[in-house]
């Protein structure tokens, strides 16, 4: 099963490895796709993660008549999403290559879920729950909360505490995969 994980600019991107191992554990052939702003936080050390992947890492669209890089998607999971993807996403915005694959993946039955990480202070914000509520409406499992990320105070945020493994067994659940326990090679 081809997982699409697709991370925004926001503090646990640092440790988007970490996200790419975990679903690899539950059997994931994991895809990182990032939006051009996270590119640039991990781009002197791109080829570790194409080399922890398998695949390479997309964070542009392709040109007019150039092949996917990508196979198919059999779920995605938007994680960390940020505010300001969030708000793009919610409002149909797709100038990235992340929000567009979302975008179209939720309206052609890929299962798609997204688990944000901004502080309190952006959660406030008027169109983050407008936003939400039009992702939930279309179908995308949106996991905040105790399900998934509870929004920090501001300047207090953990990016290396960031839960996902709650991200992964969601996703895993909801593409039709019993979460199962993790491989531990060695």
């Amino acid at each position: 099963m081809i997982l699409y994980l697709i991370a925004c600019a926001a503090g646990p991107t640092q440790y988007v490895d970490n996200g790419v191992r975990q679903a690899q554990a539950l059997g994931w052939d994991t895809c990182l796709v990032l939006t051009p702003a996270a590119a640039r936080w991990w781009e002197p050390r791109l080829a570790e993660l194409e080399d922890l992947t398998g695949h390479r890492v997309r964070s542009q669209y392709k040109l007019p008549g150039e092949r996917d890089a990508l196979p198919k998607a059999d779920a995605m999971l938007v994680a960390p999403l940020s505010c300001t993807s969030l708000n793009k996403w919610g409002n149909g915005i797709a100038d990235t290559v992340a929000l567009g694959l979302v975008s179209e993946g939720v309206h052609l039955g890929v299962p798609v879920v997204a688990m944000p990480y901004f502080n309190r202070a952006q959660a406030a914000q008027p169109a983050v729950a407008r936003s939400i509520a039009d992702l939930r409406a279309q179908g995308v499992l949106y996991l905040d909360g105790p399900d998934g990320y509870v929004s920090h105070p501001p300047k207090q945020g953990a990016p290396g505490d960031y839960p996902w493994r709650a991200a992964v067994n969601a996703v895993t659940k909801l593409a039709g995969q019993a979460p199962r326990e993790p491989r531990h090679d060695g």
